[in-house]
């Protein structure tokens, strides 16, 4: 008689899978700075030894210790050449685990996440990542998994690529397992119940949650995982191979949760969930609707074996759970509020009046009197807003939005307050997303932000989730429709006014257009350009955007920084990156001598009024905060308009 499939065993009933590997392989004395798929080379014994607990435990599916051998994990361990032999190596062990155990039990090659977020949150592209998860899985395959398990999965657009990736490479049957936090949620903030169809869709064999937290956290999102399919109707979706032996055309549901929230004694990380806990809660989520439970970090061989006990005692029928229906009541949805009216910015960019900005940056220590008397003297002088910007050269500062928040309230002048994507993962910017709409700040520049490489804190990290035309979608298509990121309400519409960078005169220009159109696809309402010294520059810059897309209807605030002698145009022409000065206007500065701040402001005048019918306004930068530089400047439309 030959052995069942995989998919056959699950039809039958309850199965249970291991326990955690990276946990036993710690406190076997693996180092958690190494790699531990590594191990499945040069530790083959301690590998081995854990497989064979777990089935002496009472497992039927033994996980390959392969979580993490994928190209980019491998890489931070030099290994990135070897994906195909660790991960077969770890289905060799496995399997003669099995063997050696006399009686029937499964291989699941064991697949974790890349590490590095996908885009437009992160700079991997959906086919690198396929072509990542195709590797692995292809090795897995070839040397004899009966199927894969995907695990501790938190972006769902990660676990859909690998499912694909899967599809394309084999047809084993795929376990797809996310993981969710302390409120029910997966880190990208997606809910049980939008996963569970998701990969229902994609026609995936299993799907649960596991890692997350312990299993009191676990159990109500497979119940809601289970309402979700029960109350779904899933014909017409592509089946995987096998797919006909589910009952109903539902995926089963799997949990394997942690044991319990880790804590740390006497320098090891402890689990605190007892084995007789999860073996009261195998049994609860069998009568939740899972099929297959096992456990995840923290879980040893006594957890299994606790569970084990707790199914054998079960008395199911032999049908698949999914026919226990539980319904979970509709979440009620909110009628958003309408959003508050739209800034003046935006009020006077729709109507066509020449806007005038002033950059101005946060003061070093917290006395805010300097700014605040500069943003005064600019509102008098007709300055329509000013930007303030955030950490200029990676250079400590102020928080801006702190600044923002003072000119607005104590000075009356609308500011638009600069909010770079590096350093903020997603939690951190979509807080403060929601802190400066509280403080009436709307008006917002998204740009990446200057390296802390460059400024006070070279060693500091500049990790970030987002990059900017995927800030402006979050902002424009989420946030200012009332919903975050992963689409929960935030109760009431905002009413962002975001604009982007631009740099007209760009070596390569259609590189710079593309990524223009990116972000005007996104949402952008405004952008702001890097300094003009070149009038020929901006209209060629224009012209080629309407060859290639037509003329250019975004509102364009051109970049004017007024020089302030030959030695600050030397500098600026030759050590900062992005601007360009020509040979005419640095023969001027050269020749002005004593006289160059008032020649600087001379030529930054000469552009304003020459391109002033080309653009929707002037994006004054002064240096050194002279802010009087600007105001005489921009005198020159003021006088023209008055």
């Amino acid at each position: 008689m030959s052995e069942p499939s995989f998919l056959d065993r699950l039809a039958r009933g309850p199965i249970l899978c291991d326990g955690a590997m990276g946990t036993q392989l710690y406190a076997l004395g693996a180092s958690f700075e190494s790699c531990f798929e590594s191990l499945n080379l040069t530790r083959p014994e301690m590998v081995s030894d854990i497989h064979r607990a777990y089935l002496a435990a009472g497992a039927e599916i033994i996980e390959t210790n392969t979580f993490g051998a994928n190209r980019f994990k491998l890489a931070e361990h030099n290994l990135a050449d070897q994906v195909a032999e660790i991960n077969a190596a770890g289905v060799q062990l496995a399997r003669r685990a099995v063997e050696s155990a006399g009686r029937t039990a499964f291989v699941a090659g064991s697949i974790g996440p890349l590490g590095m977020r996908l885009a437009p949150t992160g700079p991997l592209t959906p086919e690198e990542a396929r072509t990542a998860f195709r590797d692995q899985v292809s090795a897995l395959c070839r040397a004899g998994a009966d199927a894969l398990i995907l695990e501790t999965f938190g972006d769902l657009a990660e676990i859909q690529e690998a499912i694909r990736a899967a599809q394309a490479a084999c047809d084993l049957p795929i376990i797809a397992q996310m993981t969710f936090t302390l409120d029910g949620r997966t880190p990208t903030g997606h809910l049980p119940e939008a996963v569970a169809l998701a990969l229902a869709e994609l026609g995936v064999a299993v799907i649960g949650a596991n890692c997350s937290v312990g299993p009191a956290r676990v159990l109500p999102v497979i119940q809601a995982m289970r309402a979700a399919l029960e109350n779904q109707d899933l014909t017409g979706f592509r089946p995987t191979e096998g797919w006909h032996n589910l009952s109903g055309l539902k995926p089963y549901l799997s949990a394997q949760p942690n044991a319990g929230w880790p804590e740390s004694a006497s320098g090891r990380i402890m689990y605190p969930a007892t084995p007789a806990y999860f073996g009261d809660y195998a049994r609860r989520f069998i009568m939740a609707g899972a099929t297959l439970v096992g456990g995840c970090c923290g879980t040893t061989p006594e957890h299994v074996r606790a569970m084990r006990l707790a199914l054998n005692a079960l008395t199911l029928a032999p049908s698949h759970p999914a026919r226990v229906t539980i319904v979970a009541p509709a979440p009620q949805e909110e009628k958003p509020l309408p959003p508050e009216p739209p800034t003046e910015l935006a009020k006077k960019l729709e109507t066509g009046k020449f806007v005038v900005s002033v950059e101005m940056s946060p003061p070093k220590g917290f006395d805010v009197g300097s700014v605040l008397s500069g943003a005064l003297m600019l509102k008098q002088e007709g300055a329509d807003v000013v930007n303030i910007s955030d950490t200029p050269r990676a250079r400590m500062r102020m928080s801006a939005w702190a600044v923002a928040h003072l000119v607005q309230t104590e000075v009356g002048l609308e500011t638009v307050l600069h909010f770079p994507t590096r350093g903020r993962n997603l939690l951190r910017v979509q807080g403060d997303l929601l802190a400066a709409h509280a403080l009436h700040i709307r008006n917002l520049f998204v740009v990446m932000g200057d390296p802390p490489s460059i400024g006070d804190y070279p060693e500091a990290t500049d990790h970030y989730d987002l990059v900017p035309s995927g800030l402006v979608k979050l902002i424009k298509q989420n946030f200012n429709r009332g919903i975050d990121g992963a689409g929960a309400s935030i109760g009431r519409p905002c009413s962002f006014s975001v604009g982007v960078a631009l740099d007209p005169g760009s070596w390569d220009v259609d590189r710079e257009i593309k990524t223009l159109r990116k972000k005007i696809e996104a949402g952008a309402d405004f952008a702001l350009t890097q300094p003009v010294f070149d009038a020929a520059v901006w209209r060629t810059f224009l012209k080629r955007y309407e060859e290639l897309h037509g003329p250019l209807k975004l509102p364009l605030l051109m970049g004017l920084l007024p020089l302030a002698s030959a030695r600050h145009a030397e500098f600026l022409h030759n050590e900062v990156p992005g601007i360009t000065l020509t040979d005419a206007v640095l023969d001027r500065m050269r020749l002005a001598g004593d006289e160059g701040r008032q020649e600087g402001i001379k030529i930054a005048q000469e552009l304003l009024l020459e391109l002033r019918d080309v653009a929707a306004g002037a994006y004054l930068m002064p240096p050194f905060g002279r802010f009087d530089m600007a105001a005489e400047v921009f005198s020159v439309v003021r006088r023209k308009t008055s």
